[in-house]
């Protein structure tokens, strides 16, 4: 019996590493898994001093979706929708992160494993990692945000042709589509996501929660309505002690030191 924690969560300075720890699985979603996932990603939320956030697997996968051995064997006498929304408040949790929150694929991310690494704000795919939407494959279809991610990502002929066949995406495809931000060797995936965790972790965070809550927005309305958003987004930020950092730290011509306030 494996008695480890489902989860790991590491801090180093000010950016945060959640891992999922169920590698004899390659890191598939059962009940524990999905409950740590949202309760820590709520917590980080709400936590000033965490400025990025790595999101990656334990083992040879980054995530293989939904464990369906699992759900067979221990039953929950939910119901199908019920079900489902146990793995939806884990991408709310994701999505509503007012903090950047980088996928680092160190394997397969597959079915609902592939929902949640395009949840992510950014993707760090190792060069022997893929994205691959399988649900086709025994007779289901997306359900946690691949028919809404994939389309605004690749377009939507490109979207269809994936989710009908199950395409695996591997590395090299997922960097050409613009599903991958980088494309690193196994040995240097960490590296290689800590470098961007950092690079963005130094950055103003009221200013990038403004962005992200901005960018999934723009999927709705016009560009009035963005033009809205970020006339109300701005006249906060232009209020902010970061902002009058920001200009003071250019004046002096040094780095800003942002605080979220």
């Amino acid at each position: 019996m494996n008695d480890s924690p489902p989860l790991l969560v590491g801090r180093d300075a000010n950016v945060a590493t959640v891992t999922l720890n169920r590698p004899e699985t390659r890191n598939a979603l059962n009940a524990a898994l999905l409950s740590e996932l949202a309760k820590t990603f709520e917590s980080l939320a709400g936590d000033p001093d965490v400025r990025a956030i790595i999101l990656t697997g334990n083992g040879k996968g980054f995530c293989s979706g939904a464990d369906l051995r699992a759900a067979m064997e221990e039953g929950s006498g939910l119901t199908n929708e019920e079900r489902i929304e146990q793995f939806h408040l884990v991408l709310r949790s994701v999505v509503n992160c007012p903090t950047p929150v980088i996928g680092a694929l160190n394997g397969g991310a597959v079915g609902f494993g592939a929902d949640l690494a395009l949840a992510c704000d950014l993707r760090v795919l190792s060069s022997d990692a893929y994205i691959q939407e399988i649900f086709v494959n025994i007779g289901l279809m997306p359900d946690g945000g691949g028919t809404f991610w994939l389309p605004r990502l690749v377009g939507i002929g490109r979207a269809l042709e994936y989710l009908l066949l199950g395409t695996r995406l591997d590395a090299d495809l997922a960097k050409e589509l613009g599903l991958a931000n980088r494309v690193a060797p196994p040995d240097e995936l960490s590296a290689v996501a800590n470098e961007l965790a950092t690079a963005i972790a130094q950055g103003p965070p009221l200013a990038f929660a403004q962005i992200k809550s901005a960018v999934r927005e723009s999927w709705t309305g016009t560009v009035f309505s963005a033009l809205d958003r970020e006339k109300a987004g701005q006249s906060k930020l232009l209020d902010s002690n970061d902002m009058r950092e920001g200009v003071m730290a250019w004046a002096q011509k040094r780095p800003p030191e942002f605080k979220g306030t």
